[in-house]
């Protein structure tokens, strides 16, 4: 489907503050290791990693680790007939989900540690969720499965535009 049929269209990003200081601990003391072993010349601790073992450490964890969550992304997309989940990059392709299947949705405050376990891509006894921040979102109901709960900074209009979609799709036969 071409961008014209896009009814809404939502990108997030992991901006919790207390993620980044966790990421950012990690990276710093491989940052602290290549530095004062490497660039420095020094020894870090009474068995210090060889210098090829440290750099590959120094890109994977001090550079990779930070650029990996900078990079990671949920994508939400409601189009006439079906909403696309892209939880990039663990999704290569968008996830799609007919809206023929869905038998009911609904607004939600959730709670995501108890409920779900966290954020990402969850699965818990309540079903399966795809959340990057927040509380809020929009819970799908099918007929032969469990539900799907989609996290959305912006719940009320991917509630309207789900409502849109379906609506769009019974006119066109979808």
């Amino acid at each position: 489907m071409s961008e014209k049929n896009i009814v809404y269209r939502e990108r997030q990003r992991f901006s919790q503050f207390w993620l980044w200081v966790v990421v950012l601990g990690v990276a710093s003391i491989f940052w602290v290791g290549f530095v004062s072993q490497v660039l420095c010349g020094g020894a870090l601790g009474s068995h210090p990693a060889s210098v090829p073992g440290l750099t590959l450490l120094f890109v994977l964890l001090g550079l990779g680790l930070p650029f990996f969550f900078y990079r990671m992304s949920l994508t939400t997309e409601v189009q006439p007939g079906e909403v696309r989940v892209r939880f990039w990059p663990f999704h290569l392709r968008p996830v799609k989900i007919p809206l023929h299947l869905v038998r009911d949705y609904e607004l939600v405050t959730y709670n995501p540690i108890s409920d779900y376990g966290g954020w990402g891509i969850r699965w818990s006894w309540k079903g399966r969720a795809y959340n990057v921040s927040g509380n809020k979102g929009v819970q799908l109901h099918f007929y032969n499965k469990k539900p799907l709960l989609i996290g959305s900074q912006r719940a009320q209009e991917l509630f309207r535009a789900i409502g849109e979609a379906k609506q769009m799709a019974g006119r066109a036969g979808l």
